[in-house]
């Protein structure tokens, strides 16, 4: 085990760091922070363990369960290029423990989560200093992976139980409220199969014979392709290359004419989706937004590296969706028309994604 002294010394050597570097970007996010100092933002984070911050047990489905007595709240997902954040009641947890799934979802949902709980390791009760908040305190409930990257945050909005929530930390929190946290950094991925080892002719007729969105997945798994390579093998027939700004172009689109939207944006342990209309759009430096009242979405337009809009055949017919990914070839958002099984896609969703100019490739 690690000597605790030499541990502590490193945790107030990096909590002093950290002071220094509020006292020059005093509004700088703790994500950015983290990335600035070489450090993940859970072991940033537990530097404050034992001051306003928490150390929470790893009883995740027990949190998630009592998170309905808070009332309304704001669930956060996010990745490097996405801000996914939806406000509602944690309502519907289901554990598919056989799969390492959670689910939260309800009739006409606001909170819709797929969960991966194998990447849920660390949990905080977090509270700093707001304007926002009624008595001048924002609490939030945060959850980490085992490498000390944010999965999924809730925060607590103007009408949510304090004292609900004050009560679920209570029950969840753990007598070593030391601060410092160690991490485990995953190895890298392995290299993608090359486009030449993999059967296309096999893969794109697997494809051809999709019954279901979901299928997509065992699909790639089947054949050895990584996501963002399938779509390249499929160029032409299943997927086609549209313009970075298509995604500003599809939304201004989605508002003018009222149509509703599915929007997945995920972490490596939640995927947070929306569904329903948007409204409001704007532009703040590179960041394009949805600002709605229950539903905003904040999208990096200078990370993303492209854009396709791919086609999969099911029972209800070809479900089309708009998938955007970074230059490290992961996918930072998707966008579907509103859709459940057994209804076809709605044709105004399609008549926008046809609108969008394909570009050729080289």
């Amino acid at each position: 085990m690690p000597d605790s002294t030499l541990v502590s010394t490193a945790v107030d050597a990096l909590r002093a760091r950290w002071a220094a570097y509020r006292d020059e970007h005093p509004n700088t996010r703790i994500r950015n922070a983290a990335a600035d100092l070489g450090v993940s933002e859970a072991e940033l984070l537990a530097t404050q363990v034992g001051d306003h911050v928490t150390r929470l047990d790893t009883r995740f489905e027990a949190l998630l369960r009592g998170l309905e007595a808070i009332g309304p709240v704001m669930a956060l997902t996010r990745n490097e290029a996405c801000v996914h954040e939806k406000k509602g009641v944690y309502r519907g947890v289901e554990m598919i423990y056989a799969h390492d799934m959670g689910i939260v979802y309800a009739e006409d949902p606001d909170i819709d989560l797929r969960l991966f709980m194998n990447r849920w390791h660390h949990a905080f009760a977090v509270e700093t200093p707001w304007d926002g908040a009624r008595d001048g305190i924002r609490r939030s409930l945060q959850i980490f992976d085992a490498d000390g990257t944010a999965v999924h945050k809730v925060f607590l909005i103007r009408k949510s139980d304090v004292a609900a929530y004050e009560a679920l930390v209570a029950a969840h929190r753990v007598p070593d409220q030391a601060p410092g946290l160690t991490v485990e950094p995953y190895p890298a991925p392995e290299p993608e199969t090359p486009d030449a080892e993999i059967d296309q002719v096999a893969f794109l007729q697997a494809w051809s014979t999709l019954k279901d969105t979901h299928d997509f997945f065992p699909l790639l798994r089947d054949h050895g392709v990584r996501r963002l390579q399938a779509l390249r093998l499929a160029e032409g027939q299943f997927a086609d290359r549209v313009e970075a700004t298509s995604v500003r172009t599809m939304l201004q689109d989605a508002a003018a004419e009222g149509t509703p939207i599915m929007v997945f944006v995920g972490s490596p342990g939640c995927i947070q989706i929306h569904t329903g209309t948007v409204r409001k759009l704007k532009e703040y430096g590179p960041w394009y937004n949805v600002l709605d009242p229950g539903f905003n979405l904040h999208l990096h337009e200078g990370l993303i590296d492209s854009v396709w809009v791919v086609r999969k055949p099911t029972v209800d017919g070809d479900v089309n969706a708009l998938e955007v990914f970074d230059a490290q070839g992961e996918l930072i958002v998707q966008f579907f028309g509103e859709r459940k099984p057994g209804r076809h896609e709605l044709p105004a969703w399609q008549a926008s994604l046809d609108r969008l100019p394909r570009l050729t490739t080289a």
